[in-house]
């Protein structure tokens, strides 16, 4: 070949590679938006319109005495049928729709969806099907199949979409209501959607941003050995063979893009360091320390079930909520702030301590406390208190408590407002029988730790006053001012907002940021083996 011909052609190359990876960073950018979930290649939304062809009740009544283990789903496919006054629903001109296949293929690859059970009569579903695909149009539409899949429907959304039952998520320490779908309607929406209109799963984001993820590390574990990488401390100048080892973990974990081949630890491998350590709660030192080292050694089959573990709560949070919420991410030890499914702002949170660990569960906020008094709970008066007055008979001045009655054979006691304060200078009050609420403090250094488990269960805000303004920001009564001056007065007062703010409470050791960034935390109360054993087993794991 012609020398100048083949620069000429390396050169387009070159320039076309170019384009290609532009178009790439241009198509990640709108991840950071809402996620929209569309179920390409799954159910697109355009089913039968036709109204002709109908079968009647008697006949999906014989359909569940041949196949007895759809039967929990027969209220709902009756009641499917019935509000499309009895019409087939997966043929078209004589045809099975294009839909039908790809709900088969649904449910025919669970683990995609990180379920490891499987449908009920998954093989008769595919000789049906196989069987429909090799008739003419002539012939006549498979009654069976036509309630095998709208049978499947159900099953694969009890599955997938609600996951294991209440009785798992309330033994796993879940205590946030489970969301309610009526897959019944979901489905008949989607039967009635125009032919080009595409639907949302009825499933909270994060399962859908996990779901991708899963398929890449389940990829990775495939691929590669992942052995451990063993070295001494790394930082910005070194240079060894645990370098290139870093290098091309980081690359693989998509965290960073340099050059692989180079042993020296520079500025681009820092910046990799510190985007990994910041996705996985670790202090971004740009230093391959012990910490570091040890998230990058993770097996891959336990990052795995991480994000399968999370994929499962997220299938029992509410699918969407409008309006401002808060939410606090035990593990993670923040606190996020919302509006819809807009994030406004987050700051870091201290939780409970393991031993009084921080309750799983959700509320509405309805008042705003300033220079609140701290009311001792009698487990901290019996352990603490009575054993610091033994020890000081000043001890109770020096913590500005006081004692007001005495109830079960122990005194009631509380702090007076100010500083010193174990709630700060305002609380943030959603009643729950967990006596668990948000709270400023006066111990702000604790904030500055990676791993903030330190209370006991209530959860220390970093930014209360921000917070406080946020829930008064519709008074025309409250400003930055105001409540500054409330905060410091140094007596109580009861704020009712205007309307409740609902708060979750959640636990995801596994989440996607609003970078698309999956990101990891430790398991600090020890809840994601318990789940792992009984997504597997199907059995409740024993604790």
């Amino acid at each position: 070949m012609n020398i100048n011909r083949y620069r000429s052609i390396i050169s387009l190359l070159f320039v076309v590679a170019l384009f290609i990876c532009a178009c790439n960073q241009e198509a990640k950018k709108p991840a950071r938006k809402k996620a929209k979930k569309h179920w390409d290649n799954t159910i697109p939304g355009s089913f039968s319109q036709q109204v002709d062809l109908k079968l009647d009740s008697n006949q999906v009544d014989s359909f569940f005495t041949h196949y007895p283990d759809l039967k929990a789903y027969g209220d709902q496919v009756k009641s499917f049928y019935r509000n499309r006054q009895f019409a087939y629903a997966w043929y078209e001109n004589g045809q099975v729709i294009e839909q039908a296949n790809n709900l088969a293929n649904r449910v025919m690859n669970l683990e995609n969806d990180g379920v490891y059970k499987q449908i009920p009569y998954k093989k008769t579903l595919d000789s049906l099907l196989n069987g429909a695909g090799a008739k003419s149009k002539s012939t006549k539409p498979d009654l069976t199949l036509d309630l095998m899949l709208t049978s499947q429907y159900f099953a694969f959304a009890k599955m997938v979409y609600d996951g294991e039952d209440a009785s798992v998520s309330k033994a796993n320490g879940w205590n946030v209501p489970r969301k309610k779908v009526n897959y019944n309607q979901y489905l008949d929406s989607l039967l009635k959607k125009p032919a080009k209109q595409q639907a949302d799963e009825p499933v909270y984001r994060q399962y859908d941003l996990l779901k991708s993820f899963l398929k890449k590390y389940r990829a990775l574990d495939t691929a590669e050995k992942w052995l451990p990488i063993t070295t001494k401390k790394l930082k910005t100048g070194d240079s060894s063979l645990a370098v290139k080892q870093v290098k091309r973990r980081l690359y693989l974990l998509e965290d960073y893009k340099g050059d692989t081949l180079s042993s020296k630890y520079d500025t681009s491998l820092k910046a990799a360091v510190k985007i990994f350590q910041r996705r996985n709660g670790l202090a971004a030192s740009g230093a391959v320390d012990a910490g570091t080292l040890a998230a990058m050694n993770v097996p891959l089959k336990t990052r795995i079930m991480q994000i399968l573990v999370n994929m499962e709560r997220s299938r029992w949070l509410p699918v969407t909520i409008s309006g401002d919420y808060l939410a606090v991410n035990i593990p993670e030890f923040q606190l996020h702030v919302y509006h819809a499914d807009s994030l406004l702002w987050n700051c870091n949170v201290v939780v409970g301590q393991t031993t009084h660990p921080t309750t799983i569960f959700s509320g509405d906020i309805k008042y705003v406390v300033f220079s609140p008094y701290w009311n001792v709970p009698p487990s901290i008066v019996r352990n603490e208190v009575l054993p610091g007055i033994k020890r000081n008979s000043n001890y109770l001045s020096a913590h500005r408590m006081e004692i007001t009655s005495k109830e079960d054979g122990l005194p009631v006691v509380r702090q007076k407002p100010g500083e010193a304060n174990s709630l700060g200078l305002v609380k943030f009050l959603f009643p729950n029988s967990y006596n668990i609420y948000l709270h400023d403090t006066p111990s702000k250094s604790l904030f500055g730790e990676t791993s903030r488990a330190f209370s006991h269960g209530c959860i220390r805000v970093l930014e209360p006053a921000k917070l406080a303004n946020f829930l008064l920001a519709d008074s025309a009564k409250w400003s930055p001012a105001t409540i500054k001056k409330a905060m410091h007065a140094g007596k109580e007062q009861y704020i009712t907002l205007k309307k409740k703010v609902p708060v979750f409470i959640a636990y995801f050791t596994a989440f996607t940021d609003r970078d698309n960034r999956l990101n990891f935390r430790k398991d600090i109360y020890n809840l994601d083996d318990r789940l792992a054993a009984t997504l597997i087993s199907g059995q409740i794991a024993a604790k």
